[in-house]
């Protein structure tokens, strides 16, 4: 069957496949944090989870996955946007999460990485304490003295 030609179509298409970036396509991501802990949550649609990989190392954490093609051998393709192959993606962690207490899980499409974040990086309220000045303290003690006299 002969394609008609379209050049709007086309060019649409040589614009996505060339500003597209392999990593955020295949492996959107959104990265927030709620409370004491940061959330990775990366859509893996397809994904065999036995192919879910995630490393870290010092502190880049790398999530590798794969998707195989699901049509067989022969089948004359319309429209293949969804990628396949293996994909990676790295974040780099910084000094104020608790590494090793990350946790990662994968239901319905979506790995989810929960990364606490440590004690030391956490907001605490710091006490401030009173102590009068001397200078202050002796000019009260002797307003006082001088109260007495009268």
């Amino acid at each position: 069957m002969a394609r008609t030609f379209d050049p709007f179509r086309d060019v649409d298409q040589l614009f996505s496949q060339a500003l597209r970036t392999p990593a955020s396509t295949a492996m959107p991501m959104d990265l927030y944090r709620d409370g004491d802990n940061y959330f990775v949550k990366i859509d893996l649609p397809g994904v065999d989870p036995s192919t879910i990989d995630v490393d870290l190392d010092d502190s880049t954490l790398t999530v590798r996955a794969e998707r195989q093609p699901q049509a067989g051998e022969g089948v004359q393709w319309l429209t293949r946007e969804r990628p396949v192959g293996t994909f990676a993606r790295q974040l780099t962690l910084g000094k104020g999460v608790a590494a090793e207490n990350i946790n990662a899980e994968y239901t319905d499409g979506v790995l989810i990485l929960t990364i606490p974040v440590a004690e030391a990086a956490k907001p605490r309220k710091i006490s401030v304490t009173h102590t009068p000045s001397e200078t202050l303290q002796g000019e009260i003690e002797s307003e006082g003295n001088d109260n007495d006299s009268e």
